[in-house]
């Protein structure tokens, strides 16, 4: 079991530290969250989570970078990192996006706009394969768990780069010496055709056949039978963007309004910082492979290192936890 323990300054918690229950201080999950960030919004609960869960002293956050290249999703990851007291953290971008879309109902415009205006048209962001290799030359070797909820494109373009002022190592020796895993919201199991690998299947078929460490994928059965934003949504939303950006897409997203909305990243986010195995089933190991087309299958004969989740609760069990996560609001930080 696992306990908190938080220095507080009057009324503000400055720090938190994640003990276990014989006393040991559980160790912190380095973190790379990556994701596309506006072809839909349930990329906002994941990087709710993601940093709900840094404010627990359970995972530090190295990077949040964008594989959508349309230039208004790294504004909005930067408006979220602000939201949460961390504008220090990097933000990279695509070097060759393929995918360049926000929605139609233009949500991260308009979240730009009210929470963070002066970061409107703001392009000056690094190459996402630059900070990729800055941050892991940086970390300890097999200590670093990368997430996407969202296309491969960086990791292609990571894993073909060589040696520079950051490390001698190519793109793929780097992660292999670095990276502990990779858990990505893709794929459907055991075959399918979903969005995050079919919208770049060149940057699919390469990155998960090249891939040098284990990987946990989230298929796209698991989060679609997960449904949270509602209690989100009912939030004071007129400082919050993570409420305003459920309370705006659950009524403009669709042609009919929802109550809810599909959990697909929030569970890649939670299994990447959490033990897996207390929320799913993990099966595997097995390896995905991905036709050129976009297409995906599980070849169960083959261990590549591949592990997929599998639903083991009630979907409401799973949603109310990943709510209470997502309805965190920051916590107040002092410079040092």
């Amino acid at each position: 079991m696992l306990f908190f323990s938080c220095l507080m300054v009057g009324t503000a918690v400055v720090s938190c530290t994640l003990h276990s229950t014989n006393g040991s201080i559980s160790e912190k999950k380095k973190i790379i969250f990556d994701t596309d960030m506006g072809p839909d919004y349930d990329d906002v609960g994941a990087i709710a989570i993601l940093h709900a869960l840094a404010d627990s002293a359970e995972c530090e956050i190295l990077a949040t970078l964008s594989c959508n290249g349309h230039p208004n999703v790294a504004p909005t990851i930067e408006t979220f990192n602000r939201y949460f007291n961390r504008s220090d953290i990097p933000i990279g971008i695509p070097e060759n996006p393929i995918v360049n879309t926000i929605p139609s109902n233009h949500w991260n415009d308009s979240v730009i706009a009210k929470f963070q205006p002066d970061l409107k048209g703001k392009l000056d962001y690094p190459v996402a394969a630059k900070v990729y290799r800055e941050v892991l030359s940086s970390q300890p070797d097999n200590s670093v768990t990368i997430v996407t909820v969202g296309f491969a494109t960086n990791l292609y373009e990571l894993l073909r780069t060589e040696g520079d002022e950051y490390s001698p190592l190519s793109g793929k020796e780097l992660v292999d010496k670095k990276v502990k895993k990779w858990v990505a919201m893709a794929g459907a199991f055991p075959e399918g055709k979903e969005f995050n690998v079919m919208m770049d299947p060149k940057a699919s078929v390469y990155t998960f056949s090249h891939w040098p460490t284990p990987i946990l994928f989230s298929g796209f059965e698991i989060g679609n039978s997960i449904l949270t934003g509602k209690r989100v949504a009912e939030m004071d939303s007129s400082h919050n963007p993570v409420a305003w950006a459920y309370k705006y897409n659950l009524t403009t997203y669709a042609e009919t309004p929802a109550e809810n909305r599909m959990s697909w990243d929030l569970t890649a986010v939670l299994c990447a910082i959490r033990d897996p195995e207390r929320y799913f089933y993990v099966c595997g190991p097995g390896k995905f492979i991905v036709d050129d087309d976009g297409y995906n299958h599980w070849d169960a004969d083959t261990d590549a290192g591949h592990y997929f989740l599998v639903h083991k609760y009630p979907y409401g069990k799973i949603a109310d936890i990943l709510e209470e996560l997502m309805m965190h609001e920051p916590i107040k930080r002092f410079p040092r």
